[in-house]
């Protein structure tokens, strides 16, 4: 659960960065502008000021590379997933073992994902938005077919936000 935007204000940097990586995962240098940029009038206007820094010029290559690598792969193990991440990779909440069609699927997965990281040189990010992670292998292969570096930066920086937006709005709707 994350604090009241009025709370979040208040909050120590380490209570606020925890908090804020809830919505973007782990990005140390997103989240320290973030902090940086308080206070927030609501948690869309923290977004939309996240979304600015990543798709303008406020950070610098490195930082972008570390912004988007700092999601998960698509397909990854459960085990180094957010609770987030598995509800939206489809993944059951229960430890357990992964069905053979699942397998399958997340070979395939970490196949395009080395193939899109070697290509492009960053993480694959795409908003699953529900879609069962087979649907996603079609998408990936498309962007690698793409081969344009700058546009596949931009779609996973768009995507970072349709996620952190998506979270808030599962997290809660009474203190956007």
């Amino acid at each position: 659960m994350i604090p009241s935007i009025q709370q979040l204000n208040k909050e120590t940097p380490q209570n606020f960065i925890e908090a804020v990586n809830t919505l973007f995962e782990t990005a140390p240098p997103l989240a320290d502008r973030l902090l940086a940029a308080r206070p927030y009038e609501s948690y869309l206007q923290l977004i939309d000021y996240a979304e600015a820094l990543c798709l303008g010029n406020e950070l610098n290559d490195q930082e972008k590379l570390d912004v988007i690598n700092a999601h998960p792969r698509i397909g990854a193990s459960k085990a180094g997933l957010s609770a987030m991440s598995l509800k939206e990779q489809g993944y059951s909440e229960r430890q357990g073992a992964v069905s053979s069609k699942d397998e399958k699927i997340n070979t395939e997965l970490a196949r395009l994902n080395q193939e899109y990281e070697d290509k492009y040189g960053f993480k694959f990010v795409v908003f699953v938005a529900g879609r069962p992670r087979a649907q996603i292998i079609p998408v990936i292969q498309e962007r690698i077919d793409s081969g344009d570096r700058q546009k596949e930066m931009t779609t996973g920086m768009v995507d970072m936000m349709k996620i952190a937006r998506d979270r808030l709005q599962k997290a809660t709707v009474s203190k956007i």
